[in-house]
């Protein structure tokens, strides 16, 4: 969010007074939408927003510097939060902990609004019960070069899936160029075995669905499919949960959805704009989502039917690193997105010949976690480039280190 001044306001929530700092800050600046507005907005479907963050644990995306500028993920509450934010204490996979966020009411969608969040991003935990997720997610992730009628085919097959193995999904759009489709299990399992559950699911959709979807780990081989990526059910991974707006330049928001809808609707339909009067006139899509909280036993007893997926080869060089089975080639590693698209049009003046080849699938452009911000590396598969005008490795365009000036 671009630095305004202004008098803040005082907003009395259900009883909490919640201040809105430069509330005139203008945020979204094509639609002209304010700090104000986007207040107003997850007041307006509360309702909805709260079923999907509320009571979780969360990290804090923030956009201090607008949208236009990359964000930072702040783990921990920040300290002197009001009485009315709760918290939970996660201990992550590689040792650490952080005490996060937890929002239950309208006040605290307004409060971290104010931090500068725009989407929410809970865990698929309860703060109650911070080891067994509550919720399986699917993120149907079409690769470039694909068309939304082919997500929602990928939407139906899981749907069909989901069905067979008794569980119930409820979808959403994800508020950029996918679809999300959330299922409601039992707190009965732990982290590893959901993880499994959806990476199982994510297989037996490709099974159904050759060349339509894939489950292939490395974005390499994925081709024009849409990914189904069963990762976003790892321990430590969140996702923009409903109603979440994404820092998109017409102020898109992640929707929920009717399964009718889903062939008939596109994600542009649904911004900050329109959405207050769809939640007013139907309510919201997801209202019975924890009326079927799901068992995971078919699923898991699928994946001791189908085996461990095959493991990619490894090195000779005893580093213990995957072996590609694909022509790849490091371009960049930015601070930006914008960096890392410029860098890739350096190279492909650099190389015409080869670049006139590549398909749209084959320029692999990665947001990468950092620390606490995404970082950016581009790498591109030259598997359809004829051999005579295939560029060797060189020295990257842009060598960004995430890492530098930090102690280990």
């Amino acid at each position: 969010m671009t630095p305004a001044k202004g008098r803040a306001e005082i907003l009395e929530i259900d009883g909490a007074e919640v201040r809105i700092s430069s509330p005139d800050k203008v945020v979204f600046p094509d639609p002209g939408l304010t700090k104000r507005d986007l207040v107003r907005y997850y007041l307006t479907v509360a309702d909805g927003a709260l079923r999907g963050a509320g009571g979780r644990p969360m990290v804090l995306k923030r956009f201090p510097r607008g949208i236009d500028v990359e964000p930072f993920f702040q783990k921990r509450v920040p300290e002197n939060h009001p009485a009315f934010i709760d918290t939970a204490t996660l201990h992550y996979a590689r040792g650490t902990s952080a005490e996060e966020t937890v929002i239950r009411d309208a006040a605290g969608l307004a409060w971290v609004v104010n931090l500068g969040c725009l989407d929410l991003n809970p865990h698929p935990v309860r703060a109650e019960d911070l080891e067994h997720p509550d919720e399986l997610r699917i993120d149907l992730d079409p690769m470039p070069g694909v068309g939304w009628s082919q997500i929602v085919d990928t939407a139906f097959v899981a749907r069909d899936v989901l069905d067979d193995v008794g569980l119930v999904g409820y979808p959403k759009t994800s508020g950029s160029r996918g679809l999300h489709i959330l299922v409601r299990i039992t707190p009965s399992w732990d982290y590893p075995a959901v993880r499994r559950a959806a990476e199982t699911l994510a297989r037996e959709i490709e099974a159904r669905a050759p060349g339509l979807a894939t489950a292939r780990w490395w974005k390499e081989e994925r081709g024009e499919s849409v990914f189904v990526d069963f990762n976003q059910n790892a321990k430590d991974r969140t996702v923009a949960s409903a109603y979440s707006i994404r820092p998109r330049a017409d102020a898109r928001v992640s929707a929920p959805l009717r399964w009718d809808e889903v062939r008939e609707r596109r994600p542009e339909e649904f911004t900050v704009v329109t959405v207050p009067e769809r939640f007013a006139a139907i309510g919201d899509p997801h209202a019975a989502i924890d009326e079927t909280p799901g068992d995971l036993a078919a699923l898991l007893a699928l994946a001791d039917e189908m085996g461990p997926p095959d493991k990619p080869p490894r090195l000779k060089d005893g580093s213990g690193r995957r072996s590609s089975s694909m022509p790849l080639i490091e371009v960049a590693r930015t601070e930006t997105r914008r960096e890392a698209e410029a860098a890739f049009e350096t190279w492909r003046t650099r190389h015409p010949r080869a670049a006139a080849q590549l398909h749209a699938a084959d320029v692999l452009l990665d947001g990468m976690r950092g620390s606490s911000s995404l970082w950016y590396r581009v790498r591109v598969n030259l598997q359809h480039v004829e051999d005579a005008d295939r560029p060797p490795q060189e020295e990257l365009v842009a060598t960004y280190d995430p890492w530098a000036g930090r102690s280990a």
